[in-house]
């Protein structure tokens, strides 16, 4: 069953065509691609993926290593060279989506915080790198699963006006999974600068803030990063919080993303001929397929079934993922 969404190749940080990118900011940069765009291909290739960045985008070169400690581990300093040789290759279909995507339709009912991202803060990715796992257990981390996965970037972000490091964590039970990649390619090609180069965390299921672009380090620790972007950002809160005084310890941590669906064409305000139209867009769960979507022309007081538009092959592609990974699919009514 059919999901589309796209990347760019960048020549350059920020190459991207934009007839087929809404920028929303261009310093940190952040683009998304227009909606029909999103949808024409079922994997997203690195061309039509939706940019992220919290600061400046670093220049990393491709011998640069990947240093990893921490408790009832061997320390270890690990190029992609490293990585490639002394680890099999895994190679993964999985969505990755900015826990903001659709924030702009949120904001239409009430103001929020951040960009206002449309539909395309997503993508169907085909990922290829090694699992975090096998790099764990290589360095002795053995039946340990308590404790967090603490990744440290090159690139820093900018929390009430201080800099910091670029820092998140996952739980270790998360990352030993098996379907945590650290990453070098998307759809067989060398990740650009603006996608992580030269070696990236991937969550599969998790919101994109938690595969961190521009690894420098990874440790074990028995506490979570205390990174600002990990600590105080990216948290969910009840809705009479207003932000004027917030206690971070009390807000949840957002990790695996809800499930969500949107239509990328027609868009909102497109004006269209008489008679029957085809309707396209996504939707997708973590953990578990979409077992169908539902379509309303009336606000609610009629409901129509899409079907569904794929190849056996795609479906069974998508249906081989390991339960971690997210679902995207495509439909026309």
């Amino acid at each position: 069953m059919r999901f589309q969404a796209a990347v760019m190749g960048y020549g350059r940080v920020h190459d991207i065509d934009e007839a087929h990118f809404i920028v929303r900011q261009r310093e940190p940069f952040n683009a998304e691609p227009r909606s029909q765009r999103l949808i024409e291909q079922y994997v997203t290739p690195q061309s039509l993926l939706y940019v992220r960045s919290h600061g400046a985008t670093p220049q990393l070169d491709e011998d640069h290593a990947l240093k990893v400690s921490g408790a009832d581990l061997r320390s270890a300093t690990l190029t992609l060279a490293d990585l490639k040789a002394s680890f099999p290759e895994r190679r993964i279909i999985s969505a990755m989506q900015c826990a903001g995507n659709r924030r702009a339709d949120l904001q239409s009912v009430r103001k929020t915080n951040g960009d206002p991202w449309d539909v395309g803060a997503i993508g169907n990715v085909d990922w290829t790198g090694v699992s975090l796992a096998d790099v764990l257990l290589a360095l002795g981390v053995g039946d340990r699963r308590d404790g967090y996965v603490v990744c440290t970037a090159a690139d820093v972000d900018e929390i009430d006006g201080e800099t910091h490091p670029y820092g998140i964590s996952i739980s270790l039970k998360r990352a030993m999974a098996g379907d945590v990649l650290i990453a070098w390619a998307i759809g067989g090609e060398p990740l650009s600068a603006a996608h992580g180069a030269p070696m990236r965390l991937v969550v599969p299921g998790y919101a994109g803030v938690r595969s961190a672009k521009w690894l420098t380090r990874i440790e074990l620790r028995d506490e979570p990063s205390d990174a600002p972007i990990q600590a105080k950002d990216y948290k969910l809160f009840p809705p009479d919080e207003d932000g004027s005084d917030v206690d971070w310890r009390t807000g949840l941590v957002i990790e695996a993303m809800p499930v969500n669906s949107a239509i990328c064409d027609p868009r909102d305000g497109d004006t269209l001929a008489a008679g029957m139209v085809a309707i396209y867009g996504y939707a997708l769960a973590y953990g578990r397929r979409v077992a169908r979507v539902d379509l309303s022309l009336d606000g609610g007081a009629r409901w129509v079934r899409a079907g569904s538009v794929s190849d056996n092959a795609k479906a069974r592609t998508m249906s081989a993922i390991s339960s971690g990974a997210s679902y995207g699919r495509r439909w026309p009514t």
